[in-house]
């Protein structure tokens, strides 16, 4: 692979997409969950609804389209370059679904409802079917650690740059109080997202270049037919790989708290904090730092990663957000200033501990792929079926919030008929500020339990496998 400038530019290639991608998703899951509930009034109800379905279309759609892109002769799916290709304009197209009322909607609307579940379904699924390639693409560029490691750090730079789209938007639209400054940044954004993932799909290449014609499926008895018996046993044997059971554990509850600090952080610091503490600008920059931050952590963690490896970065992460969530609740939440220190220090390292969740994974591709005796891995299927087990953390994360939040009158706050009484807020509050602490706590006690058994420690010793 010829350098141009000390850039490695298949390196670069994977990485346009992580920049579309990160542009998108920082701003969708960030604002999504505000925007129904605040603005376009949705109940309860239906929104624990749209979640449900959200949910169970989350959970399939990835080991559906993981099988689909690993045996799949049509080149459209069979080709990691192309699905991204084919996906991108489609992709940024489903971003835009929320932000575009389909009327005026009243309080409780059915139809807010339905919106919301064609945004996340839609959204979702052509996220799954463009990064579920981009995943694959990582584990078949390169088997070797170091390779891995560059496109961890070119990954991290992009996505730096990506998540900057949260902290400009928040500056634009003034935290999406001047919602059409936010529908024009948004569909700018898309535009934006739609060429740098095209950039990937033309010019990036992995050591299977051809894998159409040579796939794991020319072994199967079926002739590579996409049967209920081939997916069947493909997930089992995946599924019944220990190091497999103990990542995905652990990562279902990463993913909830990812949820958690990206839905909520903004509600969280809008009521507890007061806006004389904190100015406008400066909550956009708090906000923004939530995402840019992660991505500085992981590139200047480069050399630990070389030195001590994935593993032990991944476990120290979890201690510290535990002893952070443990001396935020003993302190209490009147000490404002460290209130926002810590809502954003803790989404930091949440984001940037999931960063590194590829290598795992990579490694356990790896694995399945000497253990059976692969042609060529099954990526995708491996991705996929971790995330058939960890994304409905996506949707049970804001399920459970909003139901607790709304025990103590969050469905009223906004109220402008009828204002109920102020000293309701008090438990409001106090029930944000518990959640902001014990269910860190809770979730990285769960994370060390489950991630310590983890056997595949050492590869960063290993030049090449």
């Amino acid at each position: 692979m010829k350098f141009v400038w000390g850039i490695h530019p298949n390196a670069l290639a994977y990485s346009m997409t992580t920049l579309g991608a990160g542009m998108m998703n920082s701003i969708f899951n960030f604002y999504y969950v505000k925007l129904f509930l605040n603005r376009y009034k949705i109940s309860e109800v239906a929104f624990h609804q749209a979640q449900v379905v959200f949910m169970v279309w989350n959970a399939i759609n990835d080991p559906l389209f993981g099988y689909i892109q690993d045996n799949s002769k049509f080149v459209c799916c069979s080709s990691r370059q192309f699905s991204i290709l084919y996906g991108a304009p489609l992709y940024a197209l489903a971003f835009l679904l929320p932000w575009f009322p389909w009327k005026h909607y009243e309080e409780g609307d059915w139809l807010s409802g339905l919106h919301l579940i064609v945004a996340l379904c839609a959204f979702d699924g052509l996220l799954t079917f463009v990064l579920l390639a981009q995943c694959a693409l990582f584990a078949e560029i390169s088997t070797k650690h170091e390779s891995r490691l560059q496109l961890i750090k070119y990954n991290q730079v992009a996505t730096l740059i990506g998540s900057t789209s949260v902290l400009f938007c928040g500056l634009i639209s003034e935290n999406m109080e001047n919602f059409a400054y936010f529908q024009a940044f948004a569909v700018l954004v898309a535009a934006l997202a739609t060429a740098c993932m095209c950039y990937t799909g033309k010019y990036s290449t992995s050591q299977y270049e051809w894998r159409e014609t040579c796939t794991e499926n020319t072994n199967m008895e079926n002739d590579g037919a996409l049967s209920w018996s081939s997916v069947i046993s493909l997930t089992k044997q995946i599924i019944t790989e220990k190091n497999f059971v103990f990542f995905v554990t652990m990562n279902f509850f990463q993913v909830f708290h990812l949820a958690f600090c990206n839905n909520f952080m903004m509600i969280f610091a809008d009521n507890l904090i007061p806006k004389d503490v904190l100015s406008s600008s400066v909550r956009s920059i708090m906000y923004g730092a939530g995402f840019i931050c992660p991505q500085c952590l992981v590139l200047l963690s480069h050399a630990s990663l070389k030195k001590f490896g994935y593993y032990r970065i991944i476990l120290f992460s979890f201690y510290f957000e535990g002893v952070a969530a443990a001396v935020m609740f003993v302190l209490g939440p009147e000490h404002y200033y460290l209130l926002a220190f810590y809502l954003t220090a803790n989404m930091v390292i949440v984001q940037a501990s999931f960063s590194l969740f590829n290598l795992p994974l990579a490694d356990i591709v790896d694995a399945d792929l000497i253990k059976h005796k692969r042609r060529s891995p099954l990526s995708s299927m491996v991705f996929g079926t971790n995330a058939l087990f960890t994304k409905p953390a996506q949707s049970l994360a804001p399920m459970l919030v909003v139901t607790i939040l709304n025990q103590f009158g969050y469905e009223n706050l906004n109220n402008k008929v009828a204002q109920p009484d102020p000293s309701l807020f008090l438990g409001l509050h106090d029930a944000m500020f518990y959640l902001i602490c014990l269910v860190p706590l809770c979730i990285t006690v769960a994370q060390i339990l489950t991630w310590t058994p983890f056997s595949i420690q050492n590869t960063h010793m290993t030049a090449v496998r």
